[in-house]
């Protein structure tokens, strides 16, 4: 049987309160400690004070003296906790509050033990202690003068009760604040708790309030919020994918079913070929684009490529460079590059991908004759990419919804492509923690791709 508590609350109130209990006992015991160290202390000090006076009257006057003097105040105490006594080299004692000498180890000149005033030195921890100081004279006799430590045992009793009392209090104290702090704790993850619960049952819009402590909590509540936003952004995606599927790929699947319905009427062989390869091209689009809505799904997928190795990116935009030179010389487009050396994290292929988009749309929408600039330079700790073309550019208004899956601008729906290019230059560009803006170039376009150095 486990008899450890499964609530969280419960083991967190419990470790606040044993917490409270061991500083206390740490600090009691330490003060305690303290205390009786100081006692002792300061009644050895009393004592060797008190036996350095009787020393220096054996000195000057003789035994006889000391004798007299230490019989006088055993017999009528000025301070009834004293102790004296003063014993022969044999052990006999001479006079004294004891019978005989407490037992101690040769040449000890501090001792401690408890007494019995009926029956002489005892060990017994029911009698008051005693400090004691042996001083040893010069015709061989030992003075031993100690002081009984009545009023620092019952000041350290107190001390002792008081403690006790203080620990109930403290655990008491304890059990309420751990208390608190559960219920404060389970207050805090109540808010979540009750946003994921509706959340989960399809209130996609809500968010988990905050107090603006940045607190744990807070910090936790806003992690929360951004992954319900991200997920809010990834379902809108989907939703807005498939709508846009629905729609983009109705037109050729139509055309496509109703080539191969016209071929299955047609009872001779006139015009099948140009037919078929007709429906061949609309199937390659159908897969182009499913493939390309994967490869999108994917990349969107994918944690960030920020632990990715690093990779020369001027390198990659030669090589993408290179590729297109043909093509640009087809249209006669001068393609120039200007590149500075670059180290990014991220996905070679990645981003080889993207390059090819950019520098695919800028060699399709530039005129021919024309030029497409390419250039790379590190500013600010950031690596900086311009592709620059004289195309039609692109509207202020549509240059963000150019960005979504499947959108494409009445001028260029009869150009072949799908619509997914910029998607999937933006879905790269985000995961490898950069961001793409296209801007007026007035005449053509500047598309501007910002990534974080390594």
């Amino acid at each position: 049987m486990k008899l450890t508590p499964r609530s969280t609350s419960t083991r967190l109130a419990l470790a606040v309160m044993a917490s409270l209990l061991l500083a206390f006992v740490l600090l009691g015991a330490g003060v305690y400690y303290a205390v009786s160290t100081l006692l002792l202390q300061d009644a050895r000090e009393l004592v060797r004070t008190d036996s350095a006076g009787l020393v220096d009257l054996y000195r000057e006057n003789g035994r006889a003296e000391l004798v007299e003097e230490l019989r006088r105040r055993v017999d009528a105490p000025e301070d009834p906790d004293a102790v004296y006594m003063l014993a022969k080299p044999d052990g006999a004692v001479i006079v004294g509050t004891y019978p005989a000498l407490p037992s101690h180890r040769p040449g000890a000149r501090w001792i401690e033990f408890t007494e019995d005033a009926r029956a002489g030195p005892r060990r017994n921890g029911n009698d008051p202690r005693v400090v004691a100081h042996l001083q040893p004279l010069a015709d061989g006799s030992t003075l031993l003068t100690g002081l009984r430590l009545r009023s620092q045992e019952r000041f350290l009793a107190l001390m002792q009760r008081t403690a006790l009392v203080a620990l109930v209090v403290a655990a008491t104290l304890g059990a309420l604040i751990g208390w608190l702090t559960s219920r404060w704790v389970s207050h805090r993850l109540s808010s979540l708790d009750a946003t994921a619960e509706r959340v989960g049952g399809g209130e996609l819009a809500l968010r988990v309030p905050l107090d603006g402590s940045d607190d744990a909590f807070d910090r936790l509540a806003r992690r929360f919020n951004g992954m319900l936003d991200r997920i809010e952004d990834l379902l809108g995606g989907v939703r807005h994918a498939t709508d846009h599927i629905a729609h983009d790929l109705r037109t050729p699947l139509t055309r496509l079913r109703n080539r191969l319905e016209e071929l299955r009427r047609r009872p001779d062989a006139a015009g099948r070929d140009v037919e078929l390869d007709a429906a061949v091209a609309e199937t390659d689009q159908l897969l182009q684009s499913f493939g390309a809505l994967l490869r999108l799904a994917r990349i969107e997928a994918q944690a960030p490529a920020q632990g990715e190795p690093a990779l020369d990116l001027a390198s990659l935009v030669g090589d993408a460079v290179d590729l297109y030179l043909p093509s640009a010389a087809d249209r006669m487009i001068d393609l120039r590059a200007q590149l500075q050396p670059c180290q990014v994290h991220g996905d070679g292929d990645q981003l080889f991908q993207l390059l090819v988009n950019l520098l695919d749309n800028a060699i399709k929408y530039a005129p021919a004759g024309s030029e497409v600039d390419v250039t790379l330079q590190a500013v600010a700790g950031e690596a900086v990419l311009h592709i620059d073309d004289r195309g039609p550019g692109i509207p202020e208004a549509d240059r963000e919804r150019v960005f979504d899956r499947f959108q494409r601008l009445e001028a260029h729906r009869g150009s072949a492509g799908v619509g997914l290019g910029l998607s999937l230059v933006r879905a790269i560009v985000h995961r490898h923690g950069g961001h793409v803006l296209l801007l007026d170039r007035a005449p053509g376009l500047r598309v501007r791709v910002v990534l974080p150095l390594a």
